[in-house]
């Protein structure tokens, strides 16, 4: 497709940028479809003022908004959609008629990837470990389009963590536990759990070999699901799929999230086929 005056620009918005795998995978799925659109990596210091300038764009058509502008991003839109709202942060802009809206992604993201995984969630115990960012769209997505049962959220900032339980509380009416992320508190919750979500950076590419949970606390009849996706399968997953457990990869979640902006911008399926041959070449 050739690029010319009438292309659609989409692109993501960070800092750093460098790594992100998200111009691969728009792109591929754009060429896919054979849609004028094209995607680059913005790297972005100040955030409003590269909105403002977004907005003068006649073809600028959506963003992608990652670390460390997700919040910061929110008071330069002109709407939220209501999970957005809920969670207070966005991953995703939409142009349209001249007004921004901001959607998150991640939310729907993990949803589509536990659904996919072949995990029925409601009225299940759900345990999250982890209270950030990540964690927090998850949560919402939890609390307010999956019908949980309960969340048991365990994490080592008791501020954030508490910060988040009272938030879930008040604004889903989901009931919520928050505790210390540590061995104690996940040997007396984790037997009865049906899910497992984990949201903290441990057993992140390089350091392999970390891992939130140890393996013998694992058991059969619970799903694990890591974000993490680099590398492909972590520690975490490798010890919960020898314990009997099913697994759902963090690539999924990651693919899902990207499928769904993807959607938002073109009004049209993502190819998902291509998107995840895009990243499995990226970590094969």
């Amino acid at each position: 497709m050739d690029i010319n005056a009438n292309t659609q620009v989409c692109g993501v918005i960070g800092n750093p940028v460098e790594h992100s795998l998200s111009p691969a995978i728009h792109n591929a799925a754009f060429q896919k479809l054979g849609l004028n659109f094209v995607y680059l990596a913005f790297r972005v210091a100040a955030i409003g003022d590269a909105i403002k300038g977004l907005r003068a764009l006649g073809n600028f058509r959506g963003a992608s908004v990652t670390i460390p502008h997700k919040v910061a991003a929110v008071p330069f839109l002109d709407t939220l959609e209501p999970t957005a709202r809920h969670i207070g942060a966005i991953n995703t802009i939409v142009a349209e008629g001249g007004s921004l809206t901001g959607y998150n992604t991640d939310a729907t993201g993990a949803l589509r990837a536990l659904r996919e995984g072949g995990v029925a969630l409601k009225g299940q115990h759900v345990v999250m470990l982890g209270s950030g960012g990540a964690a927090r769209a998850i949560a919402f997505a939890l609390g307010t389009e999956a019908g949980i049962a309960r969340l048991s959220l365990l994490g080592i900032d008791e501020g954030e963590r508490t910060a988040l339980a009272q938030d879930l509380q008040s604004k889903t009416g989901l009931t919520v536990q928050a505790a210390p992320l540590d061995d104690a508190t996940l040997r007396q919750i984790l037997p009865e759990a049906q899910v497992l979500v984990h949201c903290t950076p441990m057993g992140m590419s390089p350091n392999v070999q970390g891992t939130s949970v140890p393996g013998l606390l694992l058991h059969a009849g619970l799903t694990v699901m890591d974000i993490v996706y680099n590398p492909r399968e972590t520690r975490l997953l490798r010890e919960a799929k020898a314990a009997g457990c099913r697994t759902i990869p963090g690539l999924e979640m990651f693919l899902h999230q990207a499928a769904a902006q993807f959607e938002l911008w073109t009004n049209q399926a993502a190819p998902t086929d291509v998107m995840r041959s895009v990243l499995e070449s990226r970590f094969s």
